[in-house]
């Protein structure tokens, strides 16, 4: 994992940060759809025809293209793509002490994943998604920004049997949490992001939610970010901004921008990334549609607290999808900024 590849920038600074006064940075919430040639690799991999090394070269291969892809597209504040995961609960899941994994269960649609058991007390041995951000960072000169799955979503999506107690797993895995959000920070990490989308469909517990996050970022020397989508917001707002992060990155396209008319009934404080890219849909968005859903979202929040990605992440989507929803999305931020 140490060798970077032909692309590594030995001379880019540890921490880097977005320009001061940049107005509507252009992120992504942090997964993009694995090429053909990885979706190969790792089913050549699962069954015993190639090696872990040879996997891990081409994983290591995609995620510099996929940097070197959101560098030409303008974006401003990267991520790595996940190439090297699967799904963002199970994977954490198979690389920390106290879980075993289960065969597969029904998400969403035709999407499925491998259900994690807890077994044992949960535990961080040690780093899971460092050398990762260390990679992704080393292929550019612009900010990356960490993505980690949150306590709540990890206890909500699992299996217990071993804490008898939603919120004893859900403490527990804030603590481990913690522990990975802190040696991403040290390796240089200046915006962590820890996903959270089961809050939403567990409105009852939202104080949990929050006791949890508390523990992952109080003190936590970096910019932090949760992204939530896909859920009842309605009845987790406004106690939602409770929780103990700067910036939402949230679900609005899909909802037809459902969430701003709920932010009317009480003013969003925080920072909001506005999902302008319906990442459930295979339609293209157009350059005018997304400006419609740039300004519309200007009238609820300021500018100077307003970033733009997609709804979600871009695992559904085909490459090519991927690339021209991304492409438009930063067209129709570059002509919204020349109005402000």
């Amino acid at each position: 994992m140490n060798d970077t590849g032909p692309h590594t920038r030995p001379d880019a600074p540890e921490e880097r940060a977005l320009p001061p006064g940049l107005l509507l940075p252009l992120s992504t919430i942090g997964s993009f759809p694995k090429p053909e040639r990885l979706k190969r690799a790792r089913a050549g991999f699962a069954r015993g025809e190639l090696d872990a090394e040879s996997l891990r070269g081409i994983e290591r291969e995609e995620t510099a293209a996929c940097i070197r892809l959101q560098e030409d597209l303008g974006l401003e504040l990267l991520v790595d793509g996940e190439m090297y995961r699967g799904d963002m609960t199970t994977y954490f899941a198979e690389n920390l002490e106290g879980f075993r994994i289960s065969g597969l269960v029904r998400s969403y649609g035709n999407r499925y994943y491998r259900k994690p058991v807890v077994v044992g007390e949960v535990r961080w041995s040690r780093p899971v998604t460092v050398e990762w951000f260390r990679f992704a960072r080393d292929q550019t000169a612009l900010p990356v920004k960490a993505i980690l799955t949150g306590p709540y979503t990890m206890m909500d999506w699992a299996f217990d049997e071993h804490y008898g107690s939603r919120e004893s797993l859900a403490l527990a895995l804030a603590d481990v949490i913690r522990r990975e959000a802190e040696a991403l920070v040290e390796a240089g990490a200046r915006y962590v992001q820890i996903d959270e989308p089961a809050i939403s469909v567990r409105p009852d517990e939202i104080d949990l939610a929050i006791r949890a996050m508390h523990r992952v970022t109080e003190g936590l020397r970096a910019r932090t970010i949760t992204h939530i989508c896909y859920g009842d917001f309605a009845a987790i707002y406004p106690r939602l901004l409770d929780l103990p992060v700067e910036q939402f990155t949230l679900e609005m396209s899909n909802s037809d921008l459902g969430l701003l008319d709920l932010f009317k009934t009480s003013p969003f404080t925080k920072e909001l990334g506005a999902g302008v890219l319906d990442v459930h849909s295979h339609a293209i968005e157009t350059v005018e549609v997304v400006k419609n859903r740039i300004l519309a979202a200007l009238k609820v929040v300021p500018v100077s607290r307003l970033y733009i990605n997609p709804d979600c992440g871009l695992k559904t989507r085909t490459p090519e999808e991927a690339e021209a929803k991304l492409r438009n999305m930063v067209a129709a931020t570059r002509e919204v900024r020349q109005t402000l």
